[in-house]
């Protein structure tokens, strides 16, 4: 498939006027309802049904052929100006809204809502929208009860500042990708036969190992359906001054409950643009599918007990669909200040899931005292052990450790530093058409690695944290 064979499927025919009204009464005062997920009048309450998203859209990605791209995922225009201008359709006055932060505002004359329900070409609307489906209430409760498991050794200055008036609705940018792709992996794989104990000249006993050697090929076809990136690079980056990955982790959305866009559903929320093209991403979804791919593979090389090693990794995609889309995030944030630096703390909350992951700042000086006593219960106990046996404490050594572990697990949990979306395993992808081709090499004897060197089929290459 060439690159620049590109289809845009039109996202924004129907939202010409810019505006969407009440088609019972009129009226532009229009939210979500989080019972249904439809929108509703607040007037006359009636309540508005999604608009269909375009077929292509709907449709499954192994009808399609090429590379499709909704229209609202034009690129980019870098010398576009965030102040726009927009004629009242209610009173006719013209009023300037600052569209880097606002997609949505009223008219200070006539109170009329004004919405740019238009695509334009700066990225500051997407061709889908997931509503939120967690209430505000619920999204407080959630993260109030993350927060409060994690209060014992939080900073002081955060346990005084932390409050639930200060969690936020926010839509933020994501790019949804559909892909049917022709996948081959060569190389090469082990498969253990024998092991055994043997004593070493030294006297020790060693384990070895007997394992045959072969020749690895798998080729099959492989539909990925909801392959969910964030298309702004500030979130997709992490850096030290920013937990971005605890907004990653969050994932996966169900993205398929996903409605055409129509910016009544940021009313009372807050959202923010895409500064990222597909070009941008382009190479980046490739290496996100390729790991997808790796992990789909795994089931059909189990007989491989001690890995494989993937040479060459070939996919080859016969269509691809793109779309850019909002995800409904409840956020709490909170800016640590240091003297050298200063860290941005997320507590984030999937609306669609509840899922919620957070990055709690920590009481170091209070962790670092717990830690040491922790340190000398554990060495007070290697010495009873120690005078209990004469001299042979070698059993309780690893208590030695109890300090050290007991850092190091505090802070993983309330830092969460690691936490991102398992996007090789969670998004959705089914492997079909499978061909294995294996040949058998050679026999090792006697080899004392546990498994293959440098072994890569659960390896994973697409995570965030590089410079796109």
């Amino acid at each position: 498939m060439e690159e620049n064979d590109e289809k845009v499927i039109d996202t924004e025919s129907s939202a010409a006027s810019g505006q969407q009204k009440c088609p019972k009464c009129g009226a532009t005062d229009i939210s979500l309802n989080f019972a249904s997920g439809n929108l509703r009048c607040n007037y006359c309450r009636f309540e508005i049904e999604p608009e269909p998203m375009p077929r292509e859209f709907e449709c499954d990605i192994s009808e399609l052929s090429g590379e499709f791209i909704g229209s609202a995922l034009e690129d980019i225009d870098e010398n576009a100006e965030n102040i726009a201008t927009f004629k009242c359709e209610s009173c006719g006055s013209e009023v300037v809204i600052e569209t880097g932060s606002n997609l949505q505002a009223r008219c200070h004359w006539c109170r009329n809502f004004l919405s740019i329900n238009s695509q334009i070409p700066n990225g500051a609307v997407p061709d889908a929208i997931l509503p939120f489906k967690i209430t505000k209430e619920e999204a407080r409760e959630n993260i109030a009860n993350f927060v409060k498991s994690r209060l014992f050794f939080a900073n002081s200055h955060f346990k005084a500042e932390f409050t639930l008036e200060n969690i936020m609705g926010v839509y933020l940018p994501y790019m949804v990708i559909d892909a049917d792709a022709e996948v081959t992996l060569k190389g090469q794989g082990e498969v253990e036969i024998a092991h055994y104990v043997r004593k070493t000249r030294d006297g020790k006993n060693r384990i070895y190992f007997d394992a045959d050697l072969y020749e690895v090929e798998r080729k099959f076809n492989l539909a990925i359906d909801g392959l969910t990136v964030e298309s702004s690079e500030d979130k997709i980056t992490n850096t030290k001054a920013k937990t971005n990955n605890i907004i990653n982790s969050i994932l996966p959305f169900d993205t398929q409950s996903a409605v055409k866009w129509n910016a009544n559903y940021l009313r009372g929320f807050t959202s923010e643009k895409r500064n990222l093209n597909v070009d941008n991403l382009r190479n980046f979804v490739k290496i996100q599918a390729q790991d997808i791919a790796r992990f789909q593979a795994n089931s059909s090389i189990l007989a491989f007990n001690r890995g494989v090693k993937w040479e060459n990794e070939e996919m080859k995609f016969n269509a691809i669909r793109w779309k850019s889309a909002y995800m409904p995030v409840w956020l709490y944030s909170y800016y640590e200040k240091k003297r050298n630096k200063s860290v941005i703390h997320y507590v984030a909350m999937n609306a669609r899931t509840a899922e919620t992951m957070g990055s709690i700042p920590l009481n170091v000086p209070k962790l670092l005292l717990f830690s040491f006593l922790i340190e000398i219960l554990c060495a007070l106990l290697v010495g009873v052990v120690w005078i209990k046996s004469r001299g042979d404490a070698q059993p309780a050594a690893l208590f030695l450790l109890g300090g050290f572990l007991f850092y190091g697990f505090i802070y993983a949990r309330y830092r969460n530093k690691g936490a991102r979306h398992y996007h090789e395993k969670e998004t959705e992808a089914k492997m079909s058409n499978l061909k294995k081709f294996d040949k058998f090499i050679k026999r090792f004897r006697g080899i004392t690695n546990p498994s293959m060197p440098n072994a890569n089929n659960t390896a994973v290459k697409g995570v965030g944290g590089k410079k796109i």
